[in-house]
C-alpha cells in the first residue's frame, strides 16, 4: 500500500515526454498518486521556455501597470464571454466572502481582443500566443499521461479538448494600501472548473492547498516547475478517483503585503459540446455520482457563481 501524500510532489515530467516504457510508467503511476491524494503536483521540466514566460510576465506586468481606464477598455464585452479584463474586487471565488483582492486579464483562443489606439489588447500579442500554443501542447501531453493513468486509450482526453477551449489568465494581486475588509484574500477558496490548470507563479507566493485531512498547505514557489491541478469535470469524469482540490492565495503577514504579486494561470477545458459522464473505469468502488453534464454548461454555471452570486 503507497504512503499518503502529505505535500505536493515534485514529479520531472521529461521522464515520460522522452523516457523508455519504464520510465513512462512510473511517471503515470506518480501522477495518479498526486491526482487521487491530493490533486495537485509540480511538473519540472515541462518543455516551456524560461524566455517565453518571462516575456509573458514582462506584458502582464506592463497592463496592469495601465491606468484603470484603460484597462477598462479591454473589460469583458459580454456576458459570459470569459475574455478580457477583470477589476479588483469583481471576482468572488468564495461566495461567501468579499471580493478578491486581485484583477486579471482572460485570454482565449478564439478572443479577437478589444483595442484601441492607446491600448493594443494583449490578446493579439505574439508572446502571449505563443505561451498559449506551448501551454497547449504541455496540457495535451499531461492529458496522455492522465488517460494511461485510468486505462484509457492515451489520446481520450486530448481529442476532447482539441478545440482548444482554455482560458489563458494573467493575474495581478495588488500591494495592500488599506487594511482588508472581514474575510477578504487575494483569492478566495475555490477549486477550478475544468479538466486540468496549468499555474506559473512569481517567487512572492501566497497559494496554499487543503489536504485531504482539512489542513491547508503552502504551494511555494519552486523555480523551474509549473504547479499542476485537477479540476472538477476531471473529478466527475472520474468519480473522485481525481480530487478537484479547494485552494485559496492568502494575504501576507511579513513584507510581502507590500509587493505584487503576479501569476499565470492556463485552464484546460474539454469541447463544450462534450459530455461529462462517469468513466467505466472509474466506477469499480463507487456507482457514478454525478449525472451526466455537458462541459459548456458546466463553466456557465461556475461562472454565474463566482461573478454574479450577492453581487
Amino acid at each position: 500500500m503507497s504512503t499518503i501524500l502529505l505535500d505536493i510532489p515534485v514529479i520531472d515530467f521529461s521522464l515520460f515526454t522522452n523516457g523508455d516504457a519504464t520510465a513512462r510508467q512510473t511517471v503515470v503511476e506518480q501522477i495518479y498518486q498526486a491526482c487521487h491524494e491530493i490533486g495537485f503536483m509540480y511538473l519540472e521540466n515541462m518543455g516551456i521556455s524560461i524566455d517565453v514566460l518571462e516575456k509573458v510576465f514582462t506584458q502582464s506586468k506592463y497592463f496592469f501597470n495601465l491606468p484603470l481606464a484603460m484597462k477598462q477598455q479591454q473589460a469583458w464585452s459580454h456576458e459570459f464571454s470569459n475574455q478580457g479584463y477583470i477589476g479588483i474586487e469583481r471576482e468572488r471565488l468564495d461566495p461567501n466572502k468579499p471580493g478578491d483582492l486581485k484583477e486579471a486579464f482572460n485570454i482565449g483562443k478564439q478572443d479577437e481582443g478589444v483595442t484601441s489606439p492607446s491600448s493594443p489588447s494583449l490578446a493579439k500579442d505574439s508572446h502571449i500566443l505563443s505561451f498559449y500554443e506551448a501551454c497547449t501542447e504541455v496540457a495535451n501531453k499531461v492529458l496522455q499521461a492522465f488517460a494511461l493513468a485510468l486505462q484509457l486509450p492515451e489520446d481520450f482526453f486530448a481529442t476532447r479538448h482539441d478545440r482548444q477551449n482554455h482560458t489563458l489568465r494573467l493575474l495581478h494581486y495588488p500591494p495592500l494600501q488599506q487594511s482588508p475588509k472581514l474575510g477578504q484574500v487575494r483569492a478566495g477558496e475555490h477549486s477550478d472548473y475544468g479538466s486540468i490548470t496549468l499555474l506559473f507563479q512569481d517567487e512572492v507566493g501566497g497559494l496554499e492547498v487543503q489536504t485531504a485531512f482539512g489542513e491547508w498547505i503552502a504551494a511555494s514557489p519552486i523555480p523551474g516547475t509549473v504547479v499542476v491541478n485537477t479540476g472538477d469535470l476531471m473529478q466527475r469524469w472520474t468519480n473522485h478517483v481525481f480530487c478537484s482540490t479547494k485552494h485559496r492565495v492568502m494575504i501576507p503577514s511579513d513584507d510581502r503585503v507590500k509587493q505584487s504579486r503576479y501569476s499565470v494561470a492556463f485552464f484546460c477545458h474539454p469541447n463544450d459540446d462534450t459530455e461529462i459522464a462517469c468513466l467505466e473505469s472509474c466506477q469499480s468502488e463507487r456507482s457514478p455520482i454525478y449525472p451526466p453534464m455537458k462541459a459548456g454548461d458546466y463553466l456557465i454555471s461556475r461562472l454565474q457563481a463566482t461573478y454574479y452570486t450577492n453581487s
